[in-house]
């Protein structure tokens, strides 16, 4: 297939499991959790969501000056705290300069799902409370294409800048775009990934209320925060609501080779569709598509995929309906799956971007992570790689993201070395 292929120049990621990637990827790979107590608000007594996976929102150190307290006093949404800090970090790991003459050649895909809906809720509470107007700054942080217009002042890049607001695939509808940005010469580097930070009293509550987010059973005897994600398991019961942020820079191949960037893995595919089917409920066939569809964008055939990395929110219908896609596509042969989520829960917009970068380092260590938590079901045949890590040599991973609204994306990832 004659066409470009955006190779990865670099990436870097928050998440509940840590603040430092190489930190986050040794957790992963012993199996930890980044699952506990949900602490972001005070909790009623008969509030039903009692976890989370939270990220460390301590210090960053060091600071750097565009985080400092007087250049974010009116950006009161973490989004924009560590949307910045990981795009900040990937471009400086990458050895990526933005200056003047490339400026107009970097595009901009880096998304949220849910954006700063917190500023609003702490404007109406304070409104609620004392009958004050909301600060000037409330508007700016909750509108949702705010951050990529944060992420553009950031780094100075003035090349396209587009929100992909795909629901929770809008971390891998970040990477399509970007890459078809590339495709289509309209940027050389393209900024993509996503952000969330949804633990906002309301959000988790509506969450909870459509049967959606794991809910707390008073009589359920030591079930620990850690154990209450798990995907593809018999007894699954929603998903662990949770935040960070990843960014993954996309680059033409040949502006990687005269600019010396180590690029070790491509984009080799993508697909994306609609369901045109339910506000909330899995496809099959519209999801067996979109993975038929990456994986033929990327020129090869179902059995050239090495490894899954799942979309698996541990719902009862999602995880069902995903594995059934993956028997239509590759038959008797679905490839070893992974579920990150069994150890970060599920950040949003940002899920898919932050399980993307863990299967990537997971390609660079021939590793594919274990699923945590996982009791098999007899309706859900798959070859979950549980519970430890597994020795897999991969070339080839497919990942697939599904989001409300019936919003699908499935991209491939190839290691080139």
């Amino acid at each position: 297939m004659d066409r470009v292929r955006p190779v990865i120049a670099g990436w870097d990621a928050v998440s509940p499991l840590g603040l430092d990637w190489q930190e986050q990827w040794k957790r992963a790979l012993a199996g930890e959790s980044g699952i506990g107590p949900l602490t972001r608000f005070q909790l009623p007594d008969d509030f039903p969501v009692r976890i989370a996976g939270e990220v460390d929102l301590r210090d960053i150190e060091p600071c750097p000056p565009f985080l400092r307290p007087r250049e974010m006093v009116h950006w009161t949404s973490p989004i924009f705290r560590y949307g910045m800090l990981v795009v900040d970090r990937a471009l400086s790991r990458a050895g990526i300069t933005i200056g003047p003459e490339l400026a107009p050649r970097v595009g901009i895909t880096f998304s949220t799902a849910i954006g700063g809906l917190d500023a609003v809720v702490d404007a109406y509470v304070a409104m609620a409370k004392s009958g004050s107007l909301p600060m000037p700054s409330v508007n700016p942080n909750s509108c949702v294409n705010m951050i990529t217009g944060k992420i553009s002042m950031l780094t100075g890049a003035t090349g396209p800048a587009v929100t992909t607001i795909a629901a929770c695939a809008t971390g891998c509808a970040s990477m399509a775009v970007g890459a078809m940005m590339i495709q289509a010469g309209m940027a050389d580097v393209v900024i993509a990934g996503a952000v969330d930070f949804p633990l906002v009293e309301p959000i988790v509550a509506g969450f909870a209320s459509m049967n959606g987010a794991f809910k707390h059973k008073p009589e359920a005897v030591g079930e620990t925060p850690q154990r209450a994600s798990r995907p593809f398991s018999v007894d699954r019961r929603g998903f662990v609501i949770s935040e960070g942020a990843g960014c993954i820079l996309l680059c033409h191949p040949d502006f990687a080779r005269a600019h010396g960037l180590t690029a070790d893995f491509e984009l080799a595919g993508w697909a994306m569709n609609s369901d045109a089917h339910h506000p909330v409920a899995p496809h099959r066939p519209t999801i067996a598509r979109c993975i038929a569809g990456a994986i033929e964008h990327a020129g090869i055939r179902p059995q050239a995929v090495q490894a899954v990395n799942a979309h698996a929110t541990s719902t009862r219908i999602g995880d069902k309906t995903e594995a059934d896609a993956l028997h239509d596509v590759f038959g008797a042969s679905v490839p070893p799956v992974s579920a990150n989520k069994s150890q970060i829960g599920h950040a949003m917009g940002a899920s898919s971007v932050l399980e993307s970068l863990l299967a990537i380092e997971g390609m660079r260590h021939d590793t594919v992570l274990g699923t945590n938590n996982y009791t098999p079901d007899p309706e859900v045949i798959l070859d979950s790689v549980t519970p430890d890590a597994r020795h897999v040599t991969q070339e080839y991973v497919l990942k697939n993201a599904f989001g409300f609204g019936g919003m699908n994306t499935c991209v491939v990832f190839r290691r080139l070395q």
